[in-house]
């Protein structure tokens, strides 16, 4: 079954054309980024050379994807829409909402059970407004996407961080929040300020333990978690094309980790193939007849320096193994180095967890991989030291791998063949092998690695890299073994040297599956009925917002000054938080509780002007809101990089914090700011971050003549009596501000 064929046909039919013109009005060749971008302009959108990282576009996404957790607060917002079905194709796949504790069985039910008021809610929905609907167990969203709906050439956008995957089939894919996906979904046009181009070019193959997650881990080491922000990451080059198709959708998919707006890959021979072997032969045929536009220009392959902002060259043939940590995923080191950087910095050397899998890396070329060093170790009597997790990206791979005996393999080794979710990827991992804060380390495929991000441990280490890898360091039980060099020692005391991995791109006897786990919306979908329970404590109707008076904000006390990394996960926590993803009010309770305040270095303790005592930082919200006082938000750099989760911006608008200063945004979290209401600013000079303290009275002056460009001045009246004054500049454009 080819899902939305009649919009893929109607989409090629029209590409070439559109491309040609935007060639003709603009004068030059274009990227495969700028191709796409221009022949989806929404309608009535000028076509004119827009600014880089300056100007805002309209543009008209092909379809909309969304996960369970956030599509809960999306689904609420589309039910105040007035629309009786969606604009475009969309989607809701539950993958969030699945907790990893046993086994993929007995997790699977019980997630069923726990979840069921809010699967019911989301398959009800769906229903209703002609959603497609991917049921638990069904698969992770991104690995669902690639194998049922990307196509070359196309643009979608997704509530997920991590929609960039599809880029690994040439689709422009973009992550944000329930209110961007309600626009589109509505019929209206979708937002973006235009981006940098950042090109990648690849040249050579590679080969032995190198892997296309190595690619994105050197990119995120080059570029930093922000150095993609407001950019396209496009690759390009002969390396490129010898890339499989799922290992492009890796690298494309931590794309995330940089801050890049999305990342691609041009069509080729490659996709093709894989379109094939997922039932899709008519697509890449389709796109084989317009290849030349699914491509850069050849003037764009011969001169890339004149066509991107910025330009990274990388040998595959010369690329060696990354791993990425702890706590930040541009922490890059390669394998030769990694040993000593353990023991200088003094992490936890014994590996005690394994994870394979997550939407980054549980293809079925991930998992045969890294089955063929664990099946080497079996053979020759190699013990496996750490403990093995491995959740399969969909039930296709699953059932695919089952058939052809992955899964017995890594079974044998001791693995747990977890549910085919996120899980401990993003916090739904229920570990019980310890205390709750000890140190230790992890090792995992996944793509983040933020403090308590997989596990809720804050001293919990976890480091990134390859399938492989994980494969080979899990039987080790050692950060410091490089396969590349090392040996271990098999029951017989012998000296044994792990082969080179080897896999499949693809299963030799094709893909395979009983239930896939899809549920088409029903045709009478006017007649579905939605109810939310007035006590329900994971459910909340939505209400209006009050409207701003358009004044001036004047004497706000300050709620909280972050200090260092403030990312989706310090804002609004996943883990156990995510059960209140469709309940506005409960999920606010966990508002900033895990940044760091800079007065005292504790996380969610902050002072109470009244009081002079500290306390929690929803609870002092909550205080000043229901005195109808407006509070603000302080932070650095990079604030809310990460998740897609608008709730980061939800629950502070919730809450009456109305001002967000900091010295840089995350693109997306930005963007949700808006979205919601909130007033999101930018120290103009950083070096002002340091006059606000603690019990400072805050001011927002020169509203009441917000206009596009223009900055506006920040008052602080401190406890002394005395006060400071300084600019902080804005990205709002009219229509944002109306």
């Amino acid at each position: 079954m080819i899902f939305d064929i009649d919009m893929i046909r109607e989409v090629y039919a029209q590409l070439p054309e559109k491309i040609n013109k935007a060639k003709k009005v603009l004068k030059r060749p274009l990227t495969l980024t700028e191709k796409i971008l221009f022949s989806h302009l929404s309608v009535d959108v000028p076509l004119k050379n827009y600014q880089r990282a300056n100007d805002y576009v309209n543009f008209a996404p092909d379809r909309v994807a969304m996960q369970d957790a956030t599509a809960q607060m999306a689904l609420l917002q589309l039910m105040n829409s007035g629309r009786t079905s969606v604009a475009v194709p969309s989607t809701v796949h539950c993958d969030h909402l699945i907790q990893a504790y046993k086994d993929a069985e007995t997790d699977l039910e019980t997630a069923k059970i726990t979840n069921r008021e809010v699967f019911e809610f989301l398959r009800d929905v769906s229903n209703k407004y002609g959603i497609g609907f991917w049921k638990p167990g069904a698969g992770i969203i991104h690995q669902v996407v690639l194998e049922n709906y990307a196509f070359p050439g196309g643009m979608m956008i997704g509530t997920d961080s991590h929609t960039p995957n599809a880029g690994g089939l040439g689709m422009i894919a973009i992550g944000v929040g329930g209110a961007d996906a309600v626009d589109v979904m509505a019929g209206l046009p979708w937002e973006l300020k235009m981006p940098k181009l950042i090109g990648v070019k690849l040249t050579g193959k590679l080969s032995g333990w190198s892997a296309p997650k190595d690619v994105i881990l050197k990119v995120a080491g080059i570029l930093t978690v922000k150095g993609g922000t407001n950019a396209v990451i496009e690759y390009f080059g002969d390396g490129a094309e010898t890339l499989s198709a799922t290992g492009k959708g890796t690298i494309c998919n931590m794309g995330a980790e940089v801050g890049a707006t999305t990342s691609i890959f041009p069509f080729d021979e490659k996709s093709a193939a894989y379109l094939e072997q997922t039932g899709r032969k008519e697509v890449a045929d389709a796109a084989r007849g317009i290849m030349a536009h699914l491509r850069p220009d050849p003037e764009v392959l011969s001169n890339p320096e004149q066509y991107y902002d910025e330009l990274i060259e990388i040998n595959l043939s010369e690329l060696e193994p990354h791993i990425n940590g702890p706590f930040t995923p541009d922490a890059a080191y390669t394998i030769s180095e990694f040993a000593q950087v353990v023991k200088e910095n003094n992490y936890p050397r014994q590996m005690e967890v394994g994870l394979i899998g997550s939407c980054t890396n549980s293809s079925y070329e991930d998992l045969t991989r890294a089955v063929s060093i664990v099946k080497q170790a079996r053979d020759e009597g190699v013990p496996v030291k750490a403990s093995f997790l491995i959740n399969p990206g969909s039930e296709q791979i699953r059932y695919t791998a089952e058939r052809d005996g992955i899964l017995e393999v890594f079974q044998d080794a001791g693995a747990t063949i977890i549910a085919n979710a996120c899980g401990p990827c993003i916090g739904q991992w229920r570990r019980d092998d310890g205390e709750s804060e000890r140190t230790n380390s992890i090792v995992t495929s996944f793509n983040r690695n933020f403090a308590k991000r997989n596990d809720g441990n804050p001293n919990t280490h976890a480091f990134v890299t390859s399938p492989e890898l994980v494969a080979a360091l899990t039987i080790a039980g050692d950060l410091c073994f490089n396969p590349l060099t090392d040996t271990l020692e098999n029951e017989r005391g012998e000296k044994v040297k792990l082969a080179e991995p080897k896999g499949h791109e693809m299963p030799p006897n094709g893909y395979d599956v009983e239930d896939a786990g899809y549920v088409a919306p029903s045709p009478e979908g006017s007649k579905v009925e939605i109810t939310i329970a007035p006590d329900s404590k994971r459910l909340q109707k939505l209400e209006p917002f009050p409207a701003w008076d358009g004044q001036d904000l004047r004497n706000m006390p300050l709620l909280i000054k972050a200090k260092g990394k403030c990312t989706t996960d310090h804002i609004s926590m996943a883990g156990p938080w995510l059960r209140f993803r469709g309940h506005l009010d409960n999920i606010s309770d966990n508002m900033l509780i895990g940044a760091v305040n800079a007065f005292n270095e504790k996380t969610n303790a902050v002072l109470d002007p009244d009081s002079m005592e500290y306390t929690a930082v929803p609870t002092l919200a909550r205080r000043f809101k229901s005195r109808g006082v407006g509070s603000v938000v302080v932070a650095e750099e990079n604030y809310g990089e990460g998740s897609s989760r608008e709730h980061a911006a939800m629950e502070p608008r919730h809450l009456n914090v109305k001002v967000i200063l900091v010295k840089s945004f995350a693109r997306i979290h930005e963007t949700n700011l808006k979205k919601q209401g909130m007033l999101a600013l930018t120290f103009v000079n950083k070096d002002d971050f340091a006059k606000v303290q603690e019990k400072d009275k805050i001011s927002v002056l020169g509203l009441d003549k917000f206009t596009p460009g223009k900055n506006l001045t920040i008052e602080l009246l401190h406890a002394d009596g005395t006060t400071d004054r300084f600019e902080a500049s804005h990205t709002y454009n009219k229509q944002q501000i109306g």
